[in-house]
């Protein structure tokens, strides 16, 4: 992958870190969901390990400001600041691009899930309902399947069932049409501030107006989403005003004072809604984005501690983090099954747990990536191989 500093105008610009960012946020969802807790007590070594992989929503505010940073990208290099293609357009690429690999996973969960169900019928194999294993469930009801179906499981009790990580594939969908629809005309005839706070308005409207209606889709994840287009923009834009603020602020420590009040407002004992942890954790993540790219488009190296987002192993697992995050859920829930047979400690147990996880899933969600994936990307993502990023 190559570098392009100062030809912010090419279309072929692209940045490495992006791509390592959503590779490391994929496999700490992984090591997130996979929950080493049986009767018995684990090591210190292990219970710190195991405190240090609770912050998963981390992850996926990640996700929503990668999301919207990519999408106003090309909106803030285009020659007419707008969609390229038109809406119609924009809608068939993004759901090549998104709907294959979801509806194959669902596919593949109700196929097991009908095994899981044959078992339990005509032999005496119980499969039940285990501690620790809340991201794949052969128990779900036509509705819950109609719901994923239509990507709105994220709306109601529904993401709860068949593969629960997917919620956020829903919240994404409906994001992508809210940002043609909403985003980007308010931002065009206001401008970016006004769409940061119109976008938080809307997303905490249903918390605090509607008694907490679709609080499960998370919907202040519209001002997420709004912080990587304001990243985005003031990343690339020509504007003044904003050339300006790229240039006058300190992007990394702001980025590390935001971190941090986040990790504070998240504290449990403060009794805070995780909406304001969010809030922090996007803002910091957005001054992140703008550092970087400032540092890539003068061509200059990203700070030693950031390298990592640009070594080939992050890049490799960013190219298939979303097959990744799609087919985790059943993979580390079968494996924990499988151990969970064994006459095994519990130290055993939750070292072969994080073992046998990851690479499974790796494995898995790689062999996916290829088959369900990768066919459907553009001309331009498709070079983008993990065996050429990790040469």
């Amino acid at each position: 992958m190559t570098n392009l500093p100062h030809k912010t105008n090419d279309k072929k610009l692209h940045l490495n870190y992006l791509d390592g960012f959503r590779g490391l946020a994929a496999i700490y969802v992984l090591i997130v969901h996979l929950d080493p807790s049986i009767q018995g007590s684990l090591p210190v070594w292990l219970e710190i390990f195991k405190e240090m992989m609770k912050y998963g929503r981390i992850s996926v505010v990640v996700f929503i400001l990668l999301s919207g940073y990519g999408l106003m990208l090309s909106v803030v290099r285009s020659k007419n600041n707008n969609i390229s293609g038109g809406f119609l357009n924009y809608i068939k690429r993004r759901s090549r691009r998104i709907l294959p690999p979801y509806y194959a996973i669902i596919v593949f969960c109700i196929i097991l899930a009908a095994a899981i169900l044959a078992l339990e019928r005509f032999t005496s194999f119980k499969w039940g309902l285990q501690t620790g294993e809340v991201h794949f469930s052969p128990y779900f009801s036509f509705v819950d399947l109609v719901h994923h179906l239509l990507l709105i499981h994220n709306l109601s009790d529904s993401y709860l069932s068949i593969n629960p990580p997917l919620w956020t594939v829903g919240t994404e969908w409906q994001l992508y049409f809210l940002f043609p629809l909403l985003l980007i005309p308010i931002w065009q005839r206001f401008g970016l501030l006004s769409t940061l706070i119109i976008a938080f308005i809307i997303g905490l409207a249903p918390l605090y107006l509607l008694n907490g209606l679709f609080e499960s889709a998370s919907p202040w994840f519209l001002g997420l989403f709004a912080f990587g287009m304001a990243a985005a923009e003031i990343g690339f834009s020509q504007k003044s005003k904003l050339i300006k603020l790229r240039n006058s602020l300190p992007w990394d420590k702001l980025a590390i004072i935001f971190t941090v009040v986040a990790f504070l407002t998240e504290w449990r004992r403060l009794g805070l809604h995780i909406w304001i942890s969010e809030f922090f954790f996007g803002l910091a993540t957005a001054c992140l984005f703008i550092f970087c790219t400032k540092l890539v488009i003068d061509g200059k190296k990203l700070p030693r501690i950031l390298q990592i987002l640009e070594h080939p192993l992050a890049i490799a697992l960013g190219a298939f983090s979303y097959s990744l995050y799609l087919t985790h859920g059943p993979v580390i829930t079968l494996v924990r099954r499988f151990l969970l047979s064994l006459d095994i400690s519990p130290t055993t147990f939750a070292v072969s747990l994080y073992l046998l996880g990851i690479v499974g899933s790796l494995v898995f969600a790689y062999l996916f990536y290829l088959v369900f994936e990768r066919p459907f990307m553009s001309s331009f993502l498709k070079k983008r191989k993990v065996k050429d990023a990790v040469s």
